[in-house]
């Protein structure tokens, strides 16, 4: 089938074509603007002013030519492509954090896609206090018996469905919790890493204000660097990983923090 067919060959609304453009390129993590072009049967200037607008919502990532949902070292993927990626060895991993929650606690978890899995696991571990800056994880708890909720604040951001900013950094700064587990972008065996200042502002926020820090990574953000510096491995109490992981990169992790590896079945 080509793409001309996939789009029934006419023209659509603005709207229903950006919204076709976004599910184009997160099925495929990138596409020239000629493909596009031809998707939604418009002009190619069209599609460059299309796709100027979902870049400047965050939805997209532009390059000469195209464009992408992919990550690179200076931008972070759209949370929907996210969500569509790795998804057993999130869920894996999500698992093995569950075990390291006991009822009682309070957590604050980051708006990563697998603590966004982990969060779907928690609401059986009451009584439980859950503090996130999520969208998607307030929806998790919210209403939910046992869960005492507390969501923070702060500047919008489409391309995490998140709160950041200086107000949700403030927010983490005046809490203290028993457990905060996140993940990131990208580390190797000795730092961990994100591409947004912002991000990693509120992520050193929230490691601050726990007790006990657990990093949650799948294979595909290891062995990578990206542009701001997070925080050391050794900082954190627990890595979990799933068992994708190179061997010789487990050993080094293992000499800076307990390491626990997730079967995904």
């Amino acid at each position: 089938m080509t793409t001309t067919g996939m789009a029934g060959g006419a023209a659509r609304p603005q709207d229903a074509r950006r919204q076709l453009i976004t599910e184009y390129v997160l099925a495929h993590g990138t596409s020239t603007v000629a493909e596009l072009s031809e998707l939604t049967a418009v002009s190619v200037m069209t599609v460059h002013r299309d796709l100027d607008e979902l870049a400047r919502r965050g939805v997209l990532r532009r390059f000469r030519g195209g464009v992408s949902a992919l990550p690179s070292t200076v931008f972070e993927s759209n949370l929907d492509y996210r969500l569509g990626v790795n998804v057993a060895e999130k869920d894996a991993i999500a698992a093995a954090a569950c075990e390291l929650v006991e009822p009682g606690m309070s957590v604050m978890i980051d708006d990563s896609t697998t603590a966004l899995a982990l969060a779907r696991l928690l609401v059986d571990q009451t009584p439980l206090t859950v503090v996130t800056n999520a969208r998607r994880v307030v929806d998790v708890f919210a209403g939910r018996d046992g869960i005492r909720l507390i969501a923070l604040g702060g500047e919008y951001s489409q391309t995490h469905d998140s709160f950041l900013g200086v107000p949700c950094v403030e927010a983490v700064d005046a809490l203290s919790v028993d457990m905060v587990l996140v993940s990131t972008s990208a580390m190797d065996a000795r730092m961990t890493y994100h591409q947004e200042q912002d991000v990693v502002l509120v992520k050193r926020a929230m490691l601050a204000s726990g007790s006990r820090k657990v990093l949650l990574m799948d294979r595909t953000k290891l062995a990578r660097t990206a542009l701001h510096r997070l925080a050391p491995v050794g900082d954190f109490d627990h890595l979990v990983v799933d068992a994708g992981v190179d061997r010789q990169l487990l050993t080094e992790l293992r000499e800076r923090t307990d390491v626990r590896v997730a079967d995904a079945g």
